[in-house]
């Protein structure tokens, strides 16, 4: 591919969007948060990148970190944790 073409490829994702497997996580993303907001009846309204992962991180993920998110994403949607004590199993 010539710099000229890629230029043209740049150029064209600025105007139409995100091409390929990204522009999915984005339409994916979109859909969830209109199905968790319509589901949540008060609390913190979910936007569009809370369910877009995060691709190409470098280290393993953090269970505990992992746990705390689920935790903090469940409580702001209202839900409740059932889990003994709060804690994991």
């Amino acid at each position: 591919m010539s710099s000229d073409e890629l230029t043209e490829w740049i150029a064209y994702e600025r105007v139409t969007g995100p091409l390929g497997p990204r522009r999915a996580d984005v339409l994916h993303g979109i859909h969830t948060a209109v199905v968790a907001n319509t589901a949540a009846a008060r609390g913190r309204k979910a936007k569009p990148r809370d369910f877009i992962p995060e691709w190409d991180q470098s280290r393993e993920p953090d269970i505990e970190q992992m746990v705390a998110t689920v935790r903090t994403v469940t409580a702001a949607l209202g839900g409740t944790d059932h889990t003994i004590g709060g804690e994991r199993p």
